[in-house]
């Protein structure tokens, strides 16, 4: 049996460039009765442990290292036992919010995690942020994107640390290329997939942002 998937929406702040603001994340958590996988561990460790249950943490997986993301890695870390996973890239974004507490193992891409015995793929797609990846499941048919492609286009590029050039890429190279039934879970806001996000890329790119 493929694992199922968990979702959590947590609330608290963004912060970058010296700016705040509110902003509400989507937690998403993979497995089964047994174990699970924590995608983004978002502003509330105390609500993400209590819909993990008594499952086992096999890793907290960071999509990017803007704060938000991050926030509550470290304390659901400390509860579970179980490893912060990032990209290397983006470790000088997570030094700006634990400057003390480094991750504990590197995503690479085309790694692949298994969690219930289901395989998930790294996907490196920078562009928001160097070391931003999604994760690929092919046999729950999704994409968890974290804030790289949203319902609408692609996460923010305005800002520190991130290329509009470069997410448009990271988008039609690595997750356009996936079945179009494929769903989108996001960071932020509502799913999508990836057959109505693809007929867009042009007008993003005249958008140019």
């Amino acid at each position: 049996m493929a694992a199922r998937i968990d979702h959590l929406v947590t609330s608290g702040t963004f912060s970058l460039d010296g700016g705040t603001w509110d902003v509400d994340n989507n937690v998403w958590i993979i497995g089964d009765d047994t174990e699970a996988i924590v995608v983004d561990a978002a502003h509330d460790a105390d609500a993400i442990a209590a819909a993990l249950g008594d499952r086992r943490l096999v890793a907290i997986v960071s999509t990017h290292a803007h704060n938000d993301h991050i926030d509550a890695a470290p304390a659901l870390a400390a509860r579970s036992g179980a490893p912060i996973l990032l990209h290397g890239d983006d470790l000088p974004l997570w030094k700006q919010t634990h400057p003390e507490r480094s991750p504990d193992g590197e995503l690479t891409d085309g790694q692949v995690l298994t969690v219930a015995g289901t395989d998930l793929t790294v996907l490196h797609t920078p562009g928001h942020a160097p070391g931003a990846v999604c994760l690929y499941a092919p046999e729950l048919g999704t994409v968890f994107t974290g804030d790289t492609l949203f319902q609408g286009g692609p996460g923010a590029t305005g800002r520190s640390f991130s290329d509009f050039p470069t997410i448009v890429d990271s988008i039609r190279d690595r997750l356009l290329t996936l079945p179009p039934e494929t769903v989108v879970r996001t960071g932020h806001g509502d799913s999508t997939t990836i057959g109505a996000e693809a007929p867009h890329l042009d007008e993003w790119i005249a958008r140019g942002h």
